[in-house]
């Protein structure tokens, strides 16, 4: 099913008599979603709104990420959660994975560029909320809540998001060789001190990449201030750009694509402290992003990790489908009752 208008797609919601899976591109499912019918919001597509004055732009759930960007381009700005990049890929699927890249650690997550929904809830009702509101629901903050939600609480046809101007320039520092362990002290360092840094992540290779971007003679101050804090944990490399960061934002996906048979990725979010005995555990190839927070592994298809208190980890590809650890009870409660407020027939079988 393929609506092409925001009342078709809400006709067909409150006429479904069986589960149906929201998908923009598919390029963002998981193992074990999309298991309903396949509900694509792709017709659902084009930019309603752009101010570059007022960094703000409107599009509808199916407009490709790649438009987007390329009408963010031509006006010298960007999107600042720095969403990884698939063909196929559509804004509203970025939205409902909350999808971010190494940018989080300074400029916070999809969901905090995200400043108004439009969707289409369990029961056929047209709701939005926050930025150009046609219809408010007391109680919930729609906008925060719709981001990362995949499609289980309503099927996106509209977002408004804050943009922000392209970096005149970028550096990024490079220490080769560093142990997990150092690797996250010595990104911790850059974090917590004065450089602005707007990337911290470890390569696969092993090396710790860090980002600087602002103008050109304050990257320079910065980087060499920085360079001369790491010189502790060995010798620093600077170059100007960031393509490493191209690399660390696509590693998921490249991780995916190398996996062979009886492989699996995960995708495991822990405290920075934590990121390091994790690594140690890890049966394959690792990367580190967000300082450490984030960690993307490959390991055989049956591995399943032990997670320290307040990690989380879900199986991306290969093998069944999986996220760990199992919701507590109270929050099981939690979000039983917010699905049940805005899909009560239990139609939405999610997706992203």
């Amino acid at each position: 099913m393929r609506p092409e208008t925001e009342a078709e797609l809400a006709a067909i919601i409150r006429g479904a008599t069986a589960p149906l899976s929201p998908v923009g591109g598919g390029t963002r499912l998981r193992p074990g979603e999309g298991q309903g019918a396949r509900l694509s919001t792709a017709g659902l597509r084009g930019i309603t709104l752009y101010e570059p004055a007022a960094m703000t732009l409107v599009a509808r759930a199916g407009t490709p990420l790649a438009e987007v960007q390329a009408a963010l381009a031509a006006e010298g700005q960007r999107l600042a959660f720095e969403p990884d990049e698939a063909e196929g890929s559509t804004i509203g699927g970025v939205i409902a994975a909350n999808a971010s890249g190494p940018r989080r650690v300074k400029d916070g997550a999809a969901r905090d560029s995200l400043i108004g929904v439009r969707f289409v809830d369990g029961s056929g009702a047209v709701i939005a909320n926050g930025g150009r509101v046609m219809k408010n629901v007391t109680g919930y903050d729609l906008v925060k809540l719709m981001a990362g939600s995949r499609g289980t609480l309503g099927v996106l046809t509209e977002v408004s998001l804050k943009t922000q101007p392209v970096s005149p320039a970028s550096a990024t520092l490079t220490l080769a060789g560093l142990a997990a362990d150092r690797s996250v002290a010595a990104m911790t360092a850059a974090l917590t001190g004065p450089w602005d840094v707007s990337g911290a992540g470890r390569l696969p290779s092993g090396e710790t990449v860090l980002r600087l971007e602002g103008l050109a003679g304050s990257v320079a101050i910065r980087a060499e201030s920085l360079a001369a804090r790491l010189a502790v944990f060995g010798p620093v490399e600077t170059t100007e750009g960031d393509a490493a960061f191209a690399d660390l934002r696509q590693i998921g996906r490249d991780m995916a694509a190398a996996a062979g048979p009886g492989r699996a990725v995960w995708r495991i979010v822990c405290r920075p402290s934590q990121a390091a005995a994790l690594v140690a555990q890890l049966p394959g190839p690792t990367a580190l992003d967000w300082g450490g927070a984030l960690i993307w592994a490959e390991t055989p298809a049956e591995w399943v990790p032990d997670l320290p208190p307040g990690a989380i980890a879900a199986r991306v590809h290969g093998g069944p489908g999986l996220s760990l650890p199992p919701m507590a009870p109270a929050l099981a409660a939690l979000n039983d009752g917010v699905r049940g407020r805005f899909d009560p027939r239990g139609i939405l079988a999610g997706a992203g």
